[in-house]
């Protein structure tokens, strides 16, 4: 993982742009946080294209199923999830 400063976008775009070529993806940080990342175009349509077929695999199997779930329904067992999760981690 190649992580540099939102600066070097600025003081050393051919650099980042050498990294991202080479290495894949760069995160930007900006005073010690994640900023934003930067990734060639091949690279971002190659993540959209899994995507959108992921999407595409789901709405074909959604249109074979009767079964529907509700917003709540969905939601409430992610954050259910996320609770456990978080409880696991603390033990």
């Amino acid at each position: 993982m190649n992580i540099r400063p939102v600066s070097d976008l600025r003081n050393h775009y051919s650099d980042v742009e050498k990294d991202v070529e080479s290495e894949g993806p760069v995160f930007l940080t900006k005073n010690g946080r994640g900023s934003m990342v930067v990734m060639s175009f091949d690279q971002y349509r190659r993540v959209s294209d899994t995507v959108e077929q992921a999407l595409d695999a789901a709405d074909r199997q959604a249109a074979t199923m009767p079964l529907r779930y509700s917003h709540e329904e969905v939601f409430g067992s992610v954050r259910e999830m996320l609770a456990h999760g978080a409880e696991a981690q603390a033990l």
